[in-house]
Formats: structure tokens, sequence, C-alpha cells
């Protein structure tokens, strides 16, 4: 079964009608990467930003709805607006608190409460500690 970022590429492909080489000029990255993320069983760690962005540039697709993909692939759950029909977030994503919310499923209670106690602690900091 394909991950999600390999969904999205096949998809876009097939409706367009591209090859992962056209997709690789419009975005700027090589095609071995395109070929790559569109046929790897599993992303094991996030793609860089830059590759992203070349991918949503080349795929012409928001940032967001790629990295949401790619996010997925490698495991990670990005909570956050649903995009609408064309794909669009309602609100610009903040990938560093998507990530944050993601990355806190994965630890175990324990640590969870001590994120929690942390959070507590900065967000009950006077503005002149910060």
């Amino acid at each position: 079964m394909a991950n999600a970022l390999q969904q999205l590429i096949r998809e876009r492909l097939d409706r367009k009608g591209w090859s992962y080489g056209d997709v690789a000029r419009r975005g700027g990255i090589p095609r071995s990467t395109v070929h790559h993320l569109a046929t790897a069983d599993r992303v094991v760690r996030m793609p860089q930003p830059a590759t992203l962005e070349g991918l949503s540039k080349g795929l012409e697709l928001s940032l967001d709805t790629v990295r949401r993909a790619a996010a997925e692939a490698c495991g990670i759950h990005v909570y956050g607006p649903a995009a609408d029909a064309g794909g669009e977030a309602a609100r610009p994503a903040d990938p560093e608190v998507d990530l944050l919310i993601a990355s806190v499923q994965k630890l175990s209670a324990d640590d969870r409460r001590h994120v929690a106690a942390l959070v507590e602690s900065l967000l009950d900091r006077s503005p002149n500690e910060k």
C-alpha cells in the first residue's frame, strides 16, 4: 500500500500526464529525488524544506498539502485545519507547531507529563524573562 506522499505524487502525475522529469524540472529538484519520494515504501525522515518547496512547485500544489503528505508518510500525524477542495489550508500552517503536536504522541506518558510541565513553566514566565 502506498504512503500518503506516494499517493499524492502518483495521483498528480496520472491526472496531469506528467513524468518524474516534468515535476523535477518545474520544481528545480533532481529527477532522482522525485522518483525516490514517489516509489520509496517508507520515508524515513522528513524531506528538506527546499525539497518540499520544489515538489510543491513541480506538482503545482500548495506547500502545506505536500508537507502534510510527507509528514504522514514519515508516520507523523499533522494536526490543523482541514484543507479546502483546492488543497489550501484554512490558515497558514506553522510546521514547528504541527511537528511538536504530532511528536508528543510518540512520547511515553511520563515524558508527556515532563513536556507539559515544561510548557506550563514557559507560559508562566513573565514577559521580561523571555
